[in-house]
């Protein structure tokens, strides 16, 4: 489906849906990572990168990741890795198409797996953190129930500048917030 077919689907009202990462999605993957603004996410430049990409994160060993669906298109995804049973816990992060950020979906999506996660994977706790110089990401963190735990200052080096990055964490016995969820098909 094309971005414009996309985008008016979007304007009909009609909503993304959380599934499985699938083979397919390797076409949209790559095309999401053809972003200045992913660079930090990692490095894919050909289809076989994405496809080596949908192979690791389709692994559902130490991870979930979830594609966010639009109309059998793939314009972003959500994820809970580095999932430790013994202590319950797991790193919490996402990405959004360039074509699609704005519009509150991924505040959706992430509340909607962070509640699977700490519910029906039995975590109690997830973490994630994001750079201080990225407030939207910081506002889809706070929309899904994550809380400000501290600042881990001067992080990562960006284009020879020092960047803080802002860390959360949402426990299971936290309240949920009031953010609508999206469909979660598993």
């Amino acid at each position: 489906m094309s971005r414009t077919a996309q985008l008016e689907q979007a304007a009909a009202g009609e909503l993304p849906r959380l599934r499985q990462i699938e083979p397919r999605d390797a076409r949209a993957v790559l095309d999401a990572f053809d972003d200045d603004a992913m660079r930090r996410q990692g490095t894919i430049n050909t289809m076989e990168e994405a496809e080596n990409w949908i192979g690791f994160m389709g692994d559902r060993g130490e991870r979930l990741a979830l594609a966010i669906d639009l109309g059998g298109s793939m314009i972003g995804t959500v994820v809970v890795s580095s999932i430790d049973h013994d202590n319950e816990t797991g790193w919490f992060w996402y990405w959004m198409h360039r074509d699609h950020r704005g519009n509150g979906w991924m505040s959706r999506a992430a509340v909607t797996l962070a509640d699977h996660a700490l519910t029906l994977m039995l975590l109690h706790r997830l973490e994630l953190g994001h750079r201080a110089n990225n407030p939207a990401s910081g506002g889809v963190a706070r929309a899904a129930g994550f809380v400000l735990e501290g600042v881990e200052r001067e992080k990562f080096l960006v284009d020879g500048e020092r960047i803080d990055v802002l860390t959360y964490s949402r426990l299971a016995t936290d309240p949920w917030p009031e953010t609508p969820r999206l469909p979660l098909d598993l």
